[in-house]
């Protein structure tokens, strides 16, 4: 006998955005002092993607963190567009942040890169600054 109505197939479905609370990071001391919320905790959650190499950790997900490796050794024009690529795709895997734009590229000493964007999130904007090694 095959039932004729499936209740679960009518149940609907409530999607809830998680809380972006958590713990707040002293990265000076490495340790946390107290709690954040919102556009702090973004800034973190941006400083924590950028800095942790994908595939390196096994505790995160093969969606986090960033491909940075792949950047070492290249020209500065092939750099700059990969490290675009790179940020981007790191940082677009979170659902509060809606888009990584506005790009600016300055070359430092020994081939490095001072990469400076802006981060589109559901709290605000954040303009982020990086040195990248090259």
């Amino acid at each position: 006998m095959i039932p004729s109505n499936n209740t679960l197939l009518k149940a609907e479905i409530e999607i809830v955005q998680q809380p972006s609370l958590t713990y707040k990071m002293d990265y000076d001391k490495k340790v946390i002092v107290g709690k954040c919320d919102e556009i702090d905790a973004m800034k973190q959650a941006i400083i924590k993607t950028l800095d942790t190499e994908r595939y390196d950790e096994i505790i995160y997900s093969w969606n986090y963190g960033t491909e940075m490796k792949t950047v070492y050794g290249q020209d500065w024009t092939v750099a700059c567009s990969r490290v675009e690529d790179v940020i981007r795709d790191a940082l677009i895997q979170d659902d509060r942040i809606s888009d990584v734009k506005d790009f600016e590229f300055e070359r430092l000493q020994k081939g490095d890169l001072q990469v400076n964007f802006t981060v589109e999130t559901i709290f605000g904007f954040i303009n982020i600054e990086r040195r990248v090694n090259t």
